[in-house]
């Protein structure tokens, strides 16, 4: 599916030939630009060679020639100056032999004059959407390509990953990483949060300091004000003697505070007053003491909700979310899978095709750390160092053959949309990572119902 106007270039001498193809594509919503020379048509490239996205070109120019040497001479110049432009040889030359020589060279198809319309409209439209899929994924990847340039040059405390939605993430982290305000990150449980705040750490411009991590999900919530901002010697019960908390521990570096929706109200209200200040008191003293500290805080609660019942503040939230980082669940970030497997099996082990399939089968609801304790059993049990679908010990339904619930050995409708979603609604590309032709995956949205982008 054609996604805007493209323009195809038509070299040739004989005028009515020229207007009847800008007539015929007319008709399909393809532009034009007509050339009646071949020094014409490659002056043409030169200036909008970037407009131009197929060529249809004669093979031969000068009166009663029919060698197809200035044809052959065309085609090599345009495959000089734009090495990727379908070609298309349109020309009642007969020597086969060399047509097919050129079309060995690179030439996208050789059809004979006098064409067939259909035949040559079906060639055209195949080439174009094949071209802006092609053109899609380049700047896709070249986009990709320069990030991860970008990243190599940031350290990334030992993240695996290779999943784009992953990668967005990280990017982002390291983006804000210098910047001196309160960074949240959300996400479900075993996702990899912590791992995101080591890496704003690690390129802040407090990285030299300390890192300290405070689970505010993991203590009763009596406690946590005393973690977080220490007592003095007789404050609770069973506090004998004067302890530093987590801000003071952090002072000069970063303090990471893990499900923060835990903290209870007067423990948000303190917070929202170090965060505003930098001051706080131990529990049992009046007096202040000073820290630079840069926050950052992570949950998998749904704040806004903490908000609307009153269990948490609204300030605190706007304070602690200058920026939000969105770590996607496992399942939503797939290509991520198999490299975070083969990483966490060590070396001397392998996966087998169908660990592979099981592995993305799985719905991964505990996410990454689900699939760390999955693999760490599956390299002690396992009776071979290669692992197959047996030694997971996942559900036998998502270790069959991951085709999903047609059964048919085909991809289901999730995988097709998340696959075009991936592909940003380009079928060709879509089909590629599904391994299905353009056609084959056409019949099957049509049968599942799914709407051409």
């Amino acid at each position: 599916m054609l996604t805007a106007m493209p323009t195809v270039l038509i070299i040739d001498d004989n005028a009515a030939i020229g207007m009847a193809l800008e007539v015929l594509f007319s008709l399909h919503d393809i532009g034009t630009l007509r050339a009646a020379s071949p020094e014409e048509g490659l002056a043409m490239l030169d200036r909008a060679g970037a407009a131009i996205d197929l060529v249809i070109q004669d093979m031969n120019f000068t009166a009663d020639t029919t060698s197809g040497e200035e044809g052959v001479a065309l085609f090599r110049a345009i495959r000089k100056r734009c090495p990727d432009l379908p070609v298309i040889l349109l020309t009642a030359w007969t020597h086969l032999d060399a047509a097919v020589d050129l079309i060995k060279s690179g030439a996208a198809d050789y059809l004979a004059k006098p064409w067939d319309d259909q035949r040559l409209t079906a060639t055209v439209k195949n080439l174009l959407e094949l071209g802006q899929a092609n053109r899609a994924l380049r700047q896709r990847l070249q986009g990709e390509l320069r990030q991860r340039r970008e990243l190599d040059r940031h350290e990334l405390r030992g993240m695996i990953w290779q999943d784009p939605a992953t990668e967005r993430v990280i990017h982002l982290a390291c983006q804000v990483a210098r910047a001196d305000v309160p960074v949240l990150i959300s996400g479900p449980n075993g996702t990899g949060k912590e791992r995101i705040a080591e890496i704003i750490q690690a390129n802040s411009a407090v990285r030299d300091g300390p890192f300290v991590v405070l689970n505010c999900g993991a203590l009763p919530a009596e406690l946590i004000e005393a973690e977080l901002f220490g007592a003095d010697a007789g404050a609770y019960t069973g506090a004998s003697k004067a302890r530093e908390g987590k801000f003071e521990a952090a002072d000069g570096g970063t303090l990471f505070l893990d499900e923060i929706g835990n903290l209870p109200l007067a423990g948000q209200m303190k917070l929202l007053r170090v965060l505003e200040t930098g001051r706080f008191e131990r529990l049992g003293s009046n007096r202040e003491r000073q820290v630079q500290v840069r926050v950052v805080s992570a949950t998998n609660a749904d704040l806004a909700a903490m908000i609307r019942a009153g269990t948490f503040r609204e300030d605190l939230y706007y304070r602690l979310n200058v920026i939000e980082l969105k770590l996607p669940p496992l399942a939503g970030r797939p290509l991520d899978i198999l490299p975070l497997a083969r990483h966490f099996l060590g070396p001397g082990k392998t996966l087998r095709a169908d660990a592979e399939a099981a592995l993305l089968a799985h719905g991964w609801p505990g996410n990454v750390r689900e699939l760390k304790n999955v693999m760490a059993r599956a390299g002690l049990l396992a009776a071979t160092s290669a692992i197959g679908a047996a030694d997971l010990g996942l559900p036998a339904a998502a270790a069959s053959a991951g085709t999903g619930p047609a059964g048919d050995g085909e991809p289901d409708r999730d995988a097709i949309s998340q696959a075009l979603s991936r592909a940003g609604g380009v079928v060709a590309q879509a089909a590629a990572e599904l391994g299905l032709s353009r056609q084959a995956l056409y019949r099957r949205m049509e049968r599942l119902g799914i709407a051409r982008p």
